[in-house]
């Protein structure tokens, strides 16, 4: 195991480095000058260029790349031009927000997944299976977008029983949380579904039936742990799709984490900043997907050792 954890911690850092590379190269790409937005159309040139010198955007994109590395290397994402506080303090200021979003999205979705995924896997073909399915498919054609402002309107708008927008109260979490769990719920319960049908056709499973045991207490007790190791490694991926869901999520209900921020970064032009948290959500994608590894490997010694 110790093996395994660390061949797949060494991969994260080419990883990192990729991820860092093309985000710069590609916000330095963008048409637009971030000088130019932050002292307005009116600014005089002599004020331009001195501020692109201050900034060090008037070296050579080469050279400007290296220095990011050394910084980066540092542990120093620079400071935020529009700000003007360094980027690392922005992101720990935000960075608890949208792990609070995070995990309790995660809850809702395990809480929602988990018994519709067993009651389904354990009845292939019932009405139940068959309701679930439709309702996991509808779950997965609606958009963050469009079902975080439909569930703004219908809870906090006319049946007043939740907040609009904001963190002030801990009850301010159900609705956009919700927004991100149902789809990644629909897409869980129907993979573990999936994977319990298959796994209760294995012969240990009819052996622990031939000793006395009921199907579902078999199925539950001996097939299930094998069945949440695909769902597992789908929650890997589905923990990234959270970070940049949350993105137009936070927006929509003015929750004061990381997604907001990035927004921000982007609407003023902000490299350092944009830079800070698309790195930020590239490490947290990682380490979820090295979690999510390392859990499947407990579950199932094989992984490990292939």
């Amino acid at each position: 195991m110790s093996g395994y954890l660390l061949r797949r911690s060494l991969l994260a850092l080419p990883l990192l480095l990729g991820a860092a590379s093309i985000v710069f190269l590609l916000l330095h790409l963008v048409p637009g000058d971030p000088v130019q937005a932050m002292l307005g159309p009116a600014a005089r040139e002599t004020d331009i260029a001195d501020l692109r010198a201050r900034l060090g955007l008037d070296l050579p994109l080469g050279e400007q790349y290296m220095r990011f590395l050394r910084g980066l290397g540092a542990g120093d994402l620079g400071a935020s031009l529009h700000y003007g506080d360094p980027v690392r303090r922005l992101l720990a200021e935000r960075l608890p927000a949208t792990a609070i979003l995070a995990a309790a999205t995660l809850l809702a979705a395990l809480l929602l997944s988990l018994p519709a995924g067993i009651a389904a896997g354990l009845r292939p073909g019932s009405r139940l299976d068959r309701l679930l399915g439709a309702l996991a498919t509808a779950a997965l054609a609606l958009p963050s977008f469009w079902l975080g402002p439909v569930l703004l309107l219908l809870f906090a708008i006319r049946l007043r029983w939740l907040p609009v927008s904001g963190a002030d109260v801990p009850e301010a979490v159900i609705l956009p949380a919700f927004t991100l769990a149902l789809p990644m719920a629909a897409l869980l319960s129907r993979l573990l579904a999936a994977a319990i049908r298959q796994e209760t056709g294995r012969g240990y499973v009819a052996a622990a039936r031939a000793r006395g045991r009921s199907r579902d207490a078999a199925a539950i007790a001996h097939a299930a742990r094998n069945a949440f190791g695909p769902m597992l490694t789908a929650l890997g991926v589905q923990l990234g799709s959270l970070l940049t869901g949350a993105v137009l999520t936070e927006t929509i209900f003015a929750w004061p984490g990381l997604g907001r921020l990035l927004v921000r970064g982007i609407a003023y032009r902000d490299y350092p900043l944009v830079q800070g948290c698309i790195l930020l959500f590239a490490a947290l994608y990682i380490a979820a997907n090295l979690a999510c590894d390392v859990g499947r490997a407990l579950l199932d010694p094989r992984v490990a050792s292939a």
